[in-house]
């Protein structure tokens, strides 16, 4: 769901054993843009494993019958007015995500800024209504430089998503073209160990993304409201 730049297509078609990939973006210029203008990314587009899709992910999802064994969430923040946080709720996880994905399925998404000011505004609450649909829900993070944050991913499935960091590179040796530049079983493991400030706030959120509960980054939404108002 989104990636419509193509890198994250990009790097899921270095795996070996991926059959088929499906991109779903609503934004078909920028699509057409970067198809055109990012060459870093134009072996992916020009992939025959790839189906690209322009159309909304959740229509897209509720329209189709087919399971997958990892759906994706590349999607842009949960700004009010945007396009996308309706895509971070607990029923687009329960009744829309969850049916598509295939027995020991995995669900990943972005989950917003994960700093140590940052992380209350939407990262510790899609964590927390993860935790409500699937079993297993792993955050992680790292540091995005253009971004000027540290960013949060929320990993969740209803199979045990453990692996030793030995484990993650074996597998990687074995299914991946190429080596990574940046990404080994070691700096998963480090970037799932979050600071003892965030940890707390992940434990202790009560918060649950619906469509009356929003929450969106940058201080907007009614929960910021509220609290201006408290």
């Amino acid at each position: 769901m989104g990636g419509g730049e193509g890198s994250t297509a990009r790097e899921i078609l270095r795996h070996h054993n991926v059959e088929k990939l499906v991109m779903c973006d609503i934004d078909e210029e920028v699509v057409e843009f970067c198809k055109s203008y990012l060459v870093v990314n134009r072996e992916a587009f020009c992939d025959p494993r790839m189906e690209l899709i322009i159309n909304d992910a959740r229509a897209e999802l509720e329209n189709r019958t087919e399971c997958y064994d990892v759906i994706i969430g590349d999607l842009a923040d949960p700004i009010e007015g945007g396009p996308c946080y309706n895509l971070y709720t607990k029923s687009f996880y329960e009744f829309t995500v969850k049916p598509r994905l295939n027995h020991r399925g995995i669900f990943v998404t972005q989950a917003g800024p994960a700093g140590i000011f940052s992380h209350t505004e939407v990262f510790s609450c899609i964590y927390n209504t993860l935790r409500q649909v699937f079993k297993y829900v792993v955050p992680y993070s790292a540091h995005i430089p253009s971004y000027a944050d540290t960013w949060g991913w929320v990993m969740a499935s209803d199979s045990p998503l453990e692996l030793s960091p030995e484990e993650l590179d074996l597998r990687r040796k074995q299914m991946i073209r190429g080596e990574n530049g940046y990404l080994d079983g070691k700096t998963f493991s480090s970037a799932s160990i979050l600071s003892k400030a965030v940890r707390n706030s992940l434990d202790n959120e009560t918060e649950v993304y619906t469509e009356e509960t929003t929450r969106f980054i940058y201080g907007h939404g009614k929960h910021c409201q509220e609290c201006e108002r408290g």
